[in-house]
């Protein structure tokens, strides 16, 4: 039986896909360059065969989980854009802030962002997180009017959210007492909800 015109696009984009979202929690454990392409084909139940069917190695296959991290900051910032049209330009960053902050309670998108700036000596890789960043301060700006200088404080407490979520200053100690000093100025006023128990 010959497939319609066009199954068999449609299927390999729905394999692309589940590939690149199970690309972005095994790359997020241990990095591009300790990653096996064979450790994503195992997570996603396919041949290491069809991997490369559908991208162009492994660095296509980091590229394109890369961007997709990239495509869920900007969808999330975008809806809670969406949700206070009018709004002041920094309550506007706040929400979008907020935003950001509950999607890397998911510590493989998190992560994922982490071992690409590990890897940005390779050039495409380098590229790859220049666009991302590109699209987060545009789109910052673009929907919110704010003024350059509070961009860039969004965009670096963004970083200080990477540094706080990453080194696991959220929450009790690690020894079980209080939060030390240094920590607290570190995360003073800053949100970071827990992974939901519910995924």
């Amino acid at each position: 039986m010959t497939p319609e015109p066009g199954t068999f696009r449609s299927t390999a984009d729905a394999r692309r896909a589940n590939i690149t979202s199970c690309a972005i929690s095994v790359f997020a454990r241990s990095g591009y360059r300790a990653t096996p392409v064979t450790e994503v084909a195992e997570a996603a139940g396919i041949s290491q065969a069809y991997v490369f069917r559908l991208f162009d190695g492994k660095l296509g296959l980091f590229l394109a989980a890369l961007d997709h991290c990239h495509d869920l900051i900007v969808a999330a910032m975008s809806e809670a854009a969406d949700r206070m049209p009018g709004e002041e330009p920094e309550a506007m960053l706040s929400a979008m802030g907020d935003a950001y902050a509950h999607l890397i309670s998911d510590r493989d998108l998190l992560m994922l962002q982490v071992h690409a700036l590990s890897a940005v000596d390779v050039p495409e890789i380098a590229a790859a997180t220049r666009r991302g960043l590109e699209r987060v301060v545009t789109l910052a700006k673009e929907r919110t009017g704010a003024p350059d200088q509070s961009v860039q404080q969004f965009m670096a407490y963004g970083q200080l959210c990477h540094l706080i979520v990453a080194a696991g200053l959220t929450g009790p100690a690690r020894d079980g007492g209080e939060e030390p000093a240094w920590s607290r100025v570190l995360t003073a006023g800053m949100a970071h909800p827990g992974p939901d128990p519910t995924t």
